[in-house]
C-alpha cells in the first residue's frame, strides 16, 4: 500500500520529518533508542551513497549519533515515534541550526568534486599513520569498525591523492603521511 512520500514540515516550535514506512515489526521505538536490534538497510542506494561520501561510518549507528549530536549541542533530543501509517521524528525549533548544518554538510559532500577533500575515514587513517607509521590495515579496520577492504580502498585513494606513501616493502616497511 502506498501512503505517499516522505515529508518535512516546519512549524513555529518544531520540525517534523515523516516517512510513510514504519519500523519493521521486529523493532520497537524502545529497542531503537536502546540500540537493541539488528540494523536492516531498506534503501540500499541511499545508504550506499551516504557511505561513499563518508556520512555513514557503519550501518545501524545513526540514531545513536543523532541523539549524541543533539546532546553535544545542548539541545533537546529528537522524538521518534510510529505515527499513523509511518514513522515520524520531531525536533524542537531550537535545533534548526543543527538541521541546517547537517543539510549543508550533505549538500557539500554530494556536490563537491571527488578527490578534493578527504572522507572522515580517510582522515582517521592519516591520523593513525601519523601516530604509528607501522600500523597495519587490519589494526586500522578493527579500530575504525570498517572492513579491511574499505581500509585498503581508502589507502589506495590517499596514495592517488599523494597524501600517503609507502616506504619499503609491504612486510617490514612503513607508511608516511605526505
Amino acid at each position: 500500500m502506498d501512503y505517499g512520500d516522505s515529508s518535512v514540515e516546519i512549524y513555529n516550535n518544531s520540525i517534523e520529518f515523516f516517512n510513510p514506512e514504519t519500523l519493521p515489526d521486529t523493532i520497537s521505538i524502545e529497542q531503537l533508542l536502546l540500540r537493541n536490534y539488528i540494523s536492516q538497510t531498506r534503501n540500499k542506494k541511499l545508504a550506499s551513497l551516504f557511505k561513499e561520501v563518508g556520512l555513514i561510518e557503519k550501518y545501524g549507528s545513526g540514531i545513536k549519533r543523532i541523539q549524541q549530536q543533539f546532546i553535544n549541542y545542548g539541545l533537546q533530543p529528537p522524538v521518534f515515534e510510529n505515527f499513523q501509517h509511518g514513522f515520524r521524528v520531531t525536533v524542537s525549533t531550537n535545533a534548526e541550526k543543527v538541521v541546517e548544518k547537517v543539510v549543508e554538510k550533505v549538500v557539500e559532500k554530494v556536490v563537491e568534486k571527488p578527490g578534493e577533500t578527504l572522507t572522515p575515514n580517510q582522515e582517521k587513517i592519516l591520523e593513525y599513520i601519523r601516530q604509528n607509521g607501522f600500523i597495519t590495515a587490519n589494526k586500522m579496520a578493527s579500530q575504525m569498525g570498517i572492513s579491511h577492504r574499505k581500509v585498503q580502498e581508502n589507502i589506495q585513494k590517499l596514495k592517488e591523492l599523494k597524501k600517503l606513501k609507502r616506504i619499503g616493502a609491504d612486510k617490514g616497511g612503513h607508511w608516511e603521511v605526505v
